[in-house]
């Protein structure tokens, strides 16, 4: 019989045969696991009937199907289980960086939740989401608000509800080499999350939110070669369309059939909350400005909301 450890993240608890560090580990065994995860035989042909092909991934209804050159297969199925064939030689962390990753992305999709390519700070009762195209800044955002005092719930899977909250994902920010110096964080004593780049496991510990929060806004982050900060709240299609387009490995949702309930999800998320573009200066990033020019507009937000 397998060794699994049991842990919990997103609100669900999960079974694994694979070391699932930085995940929050349970100290008990797991009779019915929200997921499991075990190592197996997965096809290398892909699914019996599937309904849509990209490169390294197919589609159906209720499953996902890919292929990681030199790294792994993996099946996801049913919004339960992942069964992972790990490639000959291939370095654990980053069979574990496309378990956090796609993989979950795909089983959320499955378990009918919305997922926000971004990150989620605590802000009092509620949560802000950053979210952008990678390279954004917003991993380096977490990490400054975090060094402010504020907590994280989530670094780049944000995983929203039927309710409209996000569930805590693990406490641990993913940083390029380039924002560890940026945030002053010595890196010779961490963890890469794949052995072939300059991107580190920076682990966040107190500055974790372990309870699900309620969305109160979603920034969307953007840049330009000016040096100036702009701020635009969003409305109509101009607010619904960024969550879409932000959404995680959106593709997988529609190849599993899930277009409608997708489009859906973020409707019902852009009618509750507030969604602003905000734009930074190119250049230098102005980290520590770009964080009072947020909390200077939610200040002005909450003010509004007491009168």
């Amino acid at each position: 019989m397998p060794t699994t450890t049991a842990y919990q993240a997103f609100g669900l608890t999960i079974d694994s045969e694979i070391s699932l560090h930085p995940l929050v580990q349970l100290n008990t065994t797991i009779a019915s696991p929200d997921i499991s995860i075990s190592i197996g035989n997965v096809s290398k042909d892909g699914l019996e009937q599937p309904k849509t092909t990209y490169p390294f991934c197919q589609a159906a209804a209720d499953e996902l199907w890919l292929n990681i050159p030199d790294i792994a297969r993996f099946h996801i199925s049913r919004g339960s289980h992942i069964v992972v064939e790990p490639a000959t030689d291939a370095d654990l962390q980053s069979v574990k960086l496309y378990l956090l990753g796609s993989c979950f992305g795909a089983i959320m999709y499955q378990r009918h939740r919305l997922v926000i390519h971004g990150n989620a700070i605590r802000i009092g009762d509620e949560c802000v989401i950053f979210a952008g195209v990678s390279g954004a800044g917003k991993s380096t955002l977490a990490g400054a608000f975090q060094q402010r005092g504020y907590q994280v719930l989530a670094d780049d899977l944000a995983v929203i509800d039927e309710r409209g909250f996000v569930h805590p994902a693990y406490p641990q920010l993913k940083l390029w080499q380039d924002s560890t110096q940026k945030l002053a964080i010595d890196n010779d004593d961490l963890d890469r999350i794949r052995l072939q780049i300059s991107k580190f496991a920076v682990p966040i510990r107190d500055g974790f939110c372990d309870t699900a929060l309620p969305v109160k806004a979603i920034y969307i982050l953007n840049s330009h070669n000016e040096d100036t900060f702009e701020l635009d709240t969003l409305t109509g299609m101009d607010k619904l369309n960024p969550l879409k387009h932000n959404s995680y490995r959106r593709l997988y949702a529609e190849g599993m059939g899930l277009k409608k309930q997708h489009f859906a999800q973020c409707s019902k998320l852009a009618a509750g909350i507030d969604v602003k573009r905000i734009t930074r200066p190119n250049a230098g990033f102005k980290l520590d400005e770009l964080v009072d020019f947020i909390l200077q507009d939610l200040d002005q937000e909450n003010q509004q909301d007491v009168a």
